[in-house]
């Protein structure tokens, strides 16, 4: 049988495993040295003055949504194609949370809809404190449109550029927050970069950055000019909040500084295989992936909708004959408000159409650094025979 191809693979160099080696052998493995030069990496490539890495983008998200102050009595909103930490983020602070349904070209949060809902919370009393839009497959949502509406209806913008890092909108790096107050990255494995799991939050508020780097550690803070009383001695400490322990480990710093140095050569190689894709697909009874004339996508991610009136099979049928024969597609994503945990918070099917919409149609096919153009062939010849 032909090898399978997955949907999405880390590329790991001996530049790679040597740094990890060189922390191995050094006096830290974690809170060391290593986490400075990882964050200084993303900062500088982002254009952003702060950067703060935790465990996941998860653990990201959690503390920047700390950071902004959410909690119990308080609204989220994002948008219902992500995956389930884009919302999860706002329940784990005591919030409510709520859903804004997505443009149908580019599968991000769509902004006349959010302009529609504000306008409606505003006369109910139930405006959101904070808005997660979702930069899904590596390109920025329209945050130049979304930031007026922050600065009129009072909420913090939390990117979620998970997906996202090494893409640009309109002409600034993503994470740069030249809209928004803070952003969010991930480096599991089938990111653009990867620690192993990890995340980051990047801001340009000095005060986010203090709370956040004090978040990741327990609340905890070893700074004299935030304490309430003199230090006792230079072993002191005080915890001025309830925060967790999302630290990272300088092992995994190690790769992603590493990583940060391809990450140009990573974005370089998506964006050739994705225009290759464009190419390949004309004429198959599918929709590819449009791109906002704003926005330079990172490609996390290649999604295809299949145009379901012109092919004799199911979404289903088409899904598990493409994994039947090797390619490892994927479907980014179940509708959030669909999980039986969001449906127990009364949301339900038919909530957000165009989410569904998606859903019932969507197809991520393999992308990644090292998929060669053999097998992207093979992708593509299999999907047309599938289609027939």
């Amino acid at each position: 049988m032909a090898e399978y191809i997955p949907y999405g693979r880390q590329d790991i160099s001996q530049q790679d495993i040597d740094a990890v080696v060189e922390v191995l052998r050094s006096d830290w493995i974690t809170q060391g040295p290593a986490i400075q030069r990882f964050e200084k990496a993303v900062a500088e490539y982002c254009s952003a003055k702060y950067a703060v890495a935790v465990t996941s983008a998860t653990a990201a998200l959690h503390i920047a949504c700390l950071a902004a102050g959410l909690g119990k009595g308080d609204i989220l909103w994002t948008s219902p194609n992500t995956f389930v930490a884009s919302a999860n983020c706002g329940l784990y602070c005591g919030a409510d949370v709520d859903f804004v349904d997505i443009n149908p070209r580019t599968y991000n949060l769509s902004i006349e809809v959010l302009e529609q809902k504000l306008d409606r919370a505003e006369r109910e009393g139930k405006l959101p404190k904070v808005v997660v839009p979702v930069h899904l497959a590596g390109q920025s949502c329209e945050m130049e449109r979304i930031e007026p509406l922050a600065r009129r209806y009072g909420f913090t913008v939390l990117e979620d550029a998970s997906h996202a890092i090494g893409a640009q909108y309109k002409g600034k790096p993503v994470g740069s927050c030249a809209y928004s107050d803070l952003a969010v990255f991930s480096f599991h494995p089938v990111k653009i970069i990867t620690t192993g799991e990890g995340g980051m939050v990047v801001t340009n508020r000095e005060d986010l950055y203090e709370r956040l780097v004090r978040l990741r550690t327990h609340g905890i803070t070893r700074n004299p000019d935030f304490m309430t009383e003199a230090p006792h001695g230079s072993w002191y400490y005080q915890q001025l909040e309830l925060g967790l322990n999302y630290r990272m480990t300088d092992i995994q710093a190690a790769l992603g500084a590493s990583q940060m140095q391809r990450l140009d050569e990573f974005v370089s190689r998506r964006r050739f295989l994705a225009c290759r894709y464009d190419e390949l697909l004309q004429g198959l009874p599918v929709t590819l992936p449009a791109q906002h004339s704003d926005t330079a996508s990172s490609w996390h991610l290649y999604v295809v909708r299949l145009n379901r009136e012109k092919i004799e099979k199911t979404h289903r049928e088409v899904f598990e004959a493409l994994r039947g024969a090797g390619i490892g597609v994927n479907l980014h994503y179940i509708p959030v408000h669909t999980q039986p945990y969001y449906q127990k918070l009364g949301f339900q099917w038919g909530d957000f159409p165009e989410a569904e919409r998606y859903y019932r149609e969507a197809i991520s096919l393999p992308l990644y650094y090292g998929l060669t153009e053999s097998a992207q062939d093979r992708v593509v010849d299999t999907l047309r025979e599938v289609l027939g």
